[in-house]
């Protein structure tokens, strides 16, 4: 039988961490020159635009929980929509949207937590913390702090984008984080319409480069020893000179390396594996 955690015997124990957590995350931006919502500027030159569907059948998950995340998405959007990051500034998904909580309207939508999908106040939120950093990523601006799921729950469904793309968030010790390091100012709009969560980044210029984003190196390894599938591989971002098209460079954005919690596609290729995956791990390129 498996000893119990002291936060399973006393549960208070768990919260008070949380929240110390939190505390501390707070203090930690205190005096950052931090990006703000300016609702009666519109910046003239739009950079990049991208839209998610909202309403998608994961697995077995009950779609009241979908339905749900369409409210927590409007809510935050509207805390979000119009934000100014001007040069040397920072953005902080969390400190615009705040702390969800159902006083202010938020309801239970799905999260990804401990390696299960469950249902939790303001959940769903990741899905606009996966669009911000998907067209962060065709921009300029410098992405400071983002973090992914160490599991991959669902198979791929209209998956439009690579794998492994998204940004997990909670409140308020898992951010989403970028600085303006440039000369230009950015604004990011985004909007729920009946069918969509849209969004655009402008700029007050063009901007010199051009952008694209690929991944490379995707596998399906099975662990023979664990009876595990994984699935990785590693995002790359190609920048070019945006009037002649030629490539400047290419850069490592991140590798993937997670638990899947469902069969391979059938027609897939998978990769058997034996040894200790810390010692397999790939070296992607």
């Amino acid at each position: 039988m498996s000893r119990k955690l002291v936060s399973q015997i006393h549960p208070w124990l768990y919260t008070a961490c949380v929240e110390t957590h939190r505390l501390r995350r707070g203090l930690s931006l205190v005096g950052s020159k931090l990006a703000k919502v300016d609702a009666g500027r519109q910046l003239p030159v739009r950079c990049f635009t991208h839209q998610s569907l909202l309403l998608r059948k994961l697995g077995d998950v009950d779609m009241r929980l979908q339905y749900n995340k369409v409210t927590n998405l409007k809510l935050a959007a509207a805390k979000i929509n119009g934000v100014v990051i001007r040069p040397g500034e920072t953005f902080s998904l969390w400190k615009l949207v705040g702390k969800p909580s159902a006083k202010k309207g938020y309801l239970e939508g799905m999260v990804l937590k401990d390696g299960e999908a469950k249902s939790d106040i303001g959940g769903g939120l990741c899905q606009m913390a996966n669009l911000i950093f998907w067209m962060v990523l065709h921009t300029p601006l410098t992405v400071t702090e983002r973090h992914h799921h160490s599991f991959d729950a669902f198979p791929d469904s209209g998956r439009v984008l690579p794998f492994g793309s998204g940004a997990t968030i909670f409140y308020n010790y898992l951010d989403l984080q970028f600085q303006n390091r440039t000369d230009k100012t950015f604004q990011i709009n985004v909007w729920v319409t009946d069918e969509h969560l849209k969004g655009e980044i402008c700029s007050d210029r063009e901007l010199e480069h051009g952008y694209h984003v690929k991944e490379k190196g995707h596998e399906y390894l099975f662990d023979m020893a664990k009876g595990q599938y994984f699935r990785t591989n590693s995002l790359w971002r190609e920048i070019s000179n945006r009037q002649t098209g030629q490539k400047i460079k290419e850069e490592l954005i991140d590798t993937n390396f997670s638990l899947m919690k469902y069969a391979p596609p059938a027609d897939a290729r998978v990769v058997n594996i034996y040894s200790d995956l810390r010692d397999l791990r790939p070296q992607l390129a």
